[in-house]
């Protein structure tokens, strides 16, 4: 049966990236990224109302002035799993003017309340705390390629590390593109989108290891090989993604407005990993593998 050319059509497959991270890179350098409070601090309102409220009622009150996204959590000893009185509410640093704007749509639109406490707090995530995290991660995709280049070979390990990369950017250029608010449950999905990616691009690699040692017997071509093993997965790697991206979908609509960010930002990420799993991944497998063997080609002498 003819089946569609996956692993002869590398660069296209490579264009089409380069045209969602290009101009994301250039996106990232110009408009940078819409950084929440986590990552540049805020202000923290305790307030307490007359009347018990509840937290979407709070996060209505704040939308026309597109603060919906805000931290809010209900508080005090009345608390309980649906409203209450006591409501603490974390968001961005505003101007004086704003402030009392925001603080009358609130009282208008929710109800009277009292301010309780108010005051500036930094950012729940510093520049420390990022640079460990990208260092975490650094050493992770170096411990990959040597774990792969042990159990298979460095090829295998450097495509699978660059496959990462390439999903990690994806989800920034997106994010910078749109300019979702990231704070700390980004940090979280880009983790969660790494260990589902790299899951996906091994268990290619392990079909693709499997029927070398057929290859070199019967002598087929790489590009046949690289297919072959792709097909033989893509069953697997559709009803994973499916999966997840279900469970994603519905934690989107119905999670919440503290939670869509988060989300979104798996939704990118895990389409991302099926794509750089499937076109990204085992073309540049077979790239690095060709430059290799040209490398290794004995010298012909005249």
């Amino acid at each position: 049966m003819h089946r569609f050319d996956i692993a002869g059509r590398g660069k296209l497959w490579f264009l089409v990236s380069l045209l969602v991270i290009l101009p994301g890179l250039a996106c990232m350098f110009s408009k940078g990224f819409n950084f929440g409070i986590d990552f540049t601090g805020g202000t923290i309102i305790d307030l307490k109302f007359d009347e018990p409220v509840t937290v979407a009622q709070v996060r209505d009150g704040l939308r026309p002035f597109g603060m919906d996204g805000s931290t809010i959590q209900l508080s005090g000893n009345e608390a309980n799993v649906e409203s209450s009185q006591s409501v603490m509410i974390r968001t961005v640093d505003m101007e004086e003017a704003a402030r009392k704007e925001v603080m009358a749509g609130l009282r208008s639109s929710v109800g009277e309340y009292q301010v309780m406490r108010e005051e500036k707090v930094g950012a729940v995530i510093g520049g420390e705390l990022i640079l460990n995290a990208v260092e975490a991660l650094v050493v992770s995709w170096l411990l990959i390629i040597l774990y792969v280049a042990y159990r298979f070979d460095w090829r295998f390990g450097v495509s699978a590390v660059l496959a990462l990369i390439h999903d990690i950017l994806i989800v920034l250029a997106v994010f910078s593109f749109t300019q979702r608010q990231i704070d700390s449950s980004f940090v979280a999905a880009l983790l969660t989108i790494v260990g589902y990616s790299i899951n996906d691009t091994i268990v290619i690699f392990d079909r693709i290891r499997e029927n070398l040692k057929l290859h070199f017997r019967k002598g087929g071509d790489i590009h046949e090989l690289v297919n072959r093993s792709v097909y033989q997965t893509l069953r697997r790697s559709l009803y994973t993604v499916f999966t997840v991206m279900f469970t994603t979908f519905a934690l989107y609509f119905f999670g919440g407005e503290t939670t869509k960010d988060f989300a979104f930002a798996l939704l990118v990420g895990f389409a991302s990993g099926c794509y750089s799993s499937i076109f990204i991944a085992s073309p540049l497998w077979i790239l690095f593998r060709n430059r290799s063997e040209k490398k290794n080609l004995p010298t012909v002498v005249h």
